[in-house]
């Protein structure tokens, strides 16, 4: 009978042991957790703080009991695993009610200890208004907080899924909230021009945004917090950290398992360390991005539960490989939903990678039907095959499902052509009879093919205003009056083909529209008569979104000209030449 141990429960751990208990009825499992819970929804601790999850009791998916008597696993919950012995294949226990230690044999080690949540070295870090959120424990120790002391603003440190999601959750409680980002932008998986989106919808939802200005000093006093910042300062009453986690592979490094330059553990296809008989899974893994066989670091739950199963296989003598990570995670912004999948331009750069993108504003359902609201989308692809490397969706109804199909169309290494392709359940209530996913696929195609030349926001406005080419608005007079780019004429779409003679055919002719649509079938029309017309993808609406930027809450304490202004101000970005904005 072999002896598995395994460190650390929740996602990976849990996961684990139910499936070698699945595959082994006889196999001896023990599994130690420093915490007192071993498998909870971690993912959901936010909205219990918020409200929307009742019952704290909803987030425990199993005790320790429940998983002896379901699993016959040997749970030991306040356990921790101090360190490991390879050579005699032992660890060293610590019982942290009795504080007895102990060693404990094993013939198989699996590691799933998880991410920290970082803590920078920062003078007043330790204060007991300042939280992180990590488990039940730090979950309790905020909602405690609030229903006791009844605060009254709060600042999250941090854009990231779980900043946005305490920043969400904090204001459904009550509070005032403020997001401190040490970036341009919210979410970092986004590219900024598709986090802008979601920078406005949280102002409009009552969210302070204090972007590229991160946390310098933490004042406690009587009344509250001094956060001291980068640009200028605010009051809070309590402090949310989400800067981050970092891999909790203290054990591994003391042990001399392999590790990366960011700590975690290295693993290879079998979820194996260095050492054959130890195996590692979850946030603490160095994985490999299946788009572009780099190895990085994905701290998401999804995948963590599929390495526990390959790990749990490969102990058991399945062969099973895990195939990497590529990163698909969506987040709710109050009623706005942001997702992506892939890798996204800023890393397409970063890498060399010979790429194109094309954006588009399209509703999640038939524009007829009740309740109909577009989505912005952002897809990346190969240039020469149209293979899709990633995508970015922000918007209402079917974004998720949207970021789920182009989520398999990059792990299967789809074209364009599949997108276009694809046959979708299609009713009014549930999305068009041309689903935006073959929307995405069709405008992927026409540059692929030559029938649309692009230019994109961000060339907009070095484009010469000095005659050089011609600039055409073909929006409706009424769209036009509500705002426009400064050198941009006016023709309406439908009148274009009898005003084409005032066009100068020797002159390149660049053409918006509101969302793109329009202005491509202007592009067509253009090119059909001899013309050089490019359409600006993602159209008007997009470029405002960016260039025009959106209002940051300025807090009394926020000195002029510092916190203030716009978003796309204090991003460091330029705000673009838009007259007569209403946005």
């Amino acid at each position: 009978m072999s002896k598995i141990i395994i460190v650390g429960g929740v996602a990976g751990g849990a996961t684990a042991a139910a499936r070698l208990r699945r595959l082994d009825e006889h196999a001896e499992i023990i599994m130690f957790e420093r915490g007192e819970h071993v498998s909870f929804a971690n993912c959901g601790l936010p909205y219990h703080i918020g409200g929307a999850v009742a019952g704290r009791g909803d987030l425990l998916l199993q005790t320790p009991e429940s998983f002896r008597r379901r699993f016959r696993v040997d749970v030991r919950p306040r356990s921790e695993v101090l360190s490991i012995d390879r050579a005699a294949r032992t660890v060293t226990v610590k019982d942290r009610q009795t504080g007895e230690t102990y060693c404990e044999a094993y013939d198989k080690l699996l590691l799933s200890p998880g991410g920290a949540p970082i803590r920078p070295p920062m003078e007043g870090i330790d204060s007991r208004r300042v939280f992180t959120l990590r488990n039940v424990a730090d979950m309790d120790r905020v909602k405690a907080f609030i229903t006791e002391t009844r605060p009254r603003g709060a600042a999250v440190a941090g854009g990231g899924y779980i900043g946005i999601e305490m920043a969400e959750n904090l204001k459904l409680a009550g509070l005032d909230v403020s997001i401190i980002e040490m970036s341009d932008q919210v979410l970092a998986p986004l590219d900024f021009d598709m986090a802008c989106d979601v920078h406005r919808h949280l102002w409009r939802k009552g969210i302070a945004l204090y972007l590229n200005n991160g946390l310098r000093k933490i004042t406690e006093h009587s009344g509250g917090l001094s956060l001291e910042l980068q640009n200028g300062a605010l009051e809070a009453d309590m402090l949310i950290l989400a800067v981050g986690v970092r891999p909790e592979s203290r054990l591994a490094k003391e042990a001399g398992l392999e590790l990366n330059r960011l700590g975690g553990i290295v693993v290879d296809k079998h979820m194996r360390s260095s050492d054959p008989d130890i195996y590692a899974v979850g946030d603490a893994v160095e994985i490999t991005d299946p788009v572009t066989g780099q190895a990085a670091m994905v701290p998401l739950a999804g995948p963590a539960n599929k390495q526990a199963r390959v790990a749990a296989d490969n102990i058991r003598g399945i062969a099973s490989e895990y195939a990497g990570t590529q990163g698909s995670a969506v987040v709710k912004v109050f009623d706005m939903t942001a997702a992506s999948t892939g890798i996204n331009e800023k890393n397409a750069r970063r890498l060399g990678l010979e790429y194109d993108k094309v954006f588009l504003w399209l509703p999640g359902h038939a524009g007829y039907y009740p309740g109909a609201k577009s989505m912005s989308m952002k897809v990346i692809f190969e240039r020469g095959s149209g293979r899709i490397l990633g995508a970015q969706i922000v918007g209402f109804d079917g974004v998720d499902k949207r970021c789920d199909l182009l989520a398999v169309a990059v792990r299967a290494g789809m074209t364009a052509h599949d997108l276009t392709q694809w046959e979708l359940c299609y009713a009014p209530p549930y999305s068009s009879a041309k689903d935006p996913v073959n929307m995405a696929g069709y405008a992927i195609e026409n540059v692929l093919t030559g029938k649309v030349k692009n230019f994109h926001w961000h060339e907009a406005d070095a484009l010469p205003r000095d005659g050089g080419v011609t600039l055409l608005d073909v929006r409706e007079p009424y769209e036009f009056a509500q705002g426009s780019m400064e050198g941009f004429v006016n023709v309406p779409l439908d009148s274009l083909r009898e005003r084409m003679g005032e066009l100068d055919k020797s002159r390149p002719v660049y053409l918006h529209c509101h969302s793109g649509m329009r202005s491509y079938i202007a592009a067509r029309i253009l090119t059909q008569h001899g013309f050089d017309a490019y359409n600006l993808s993602g159209g008007y609406r997009l470029y405002s979104a960016v260039r025009g930027g959106v209002g940051v809450k300025q807090l009394k304490t926020a000195p002029p000209g510092k916190s203030g202004g716009t978003a796309a101000a204090a991003a460091g970005k330029p705000s673009g030449a838009i007259k007569n904005k209403n946005i």
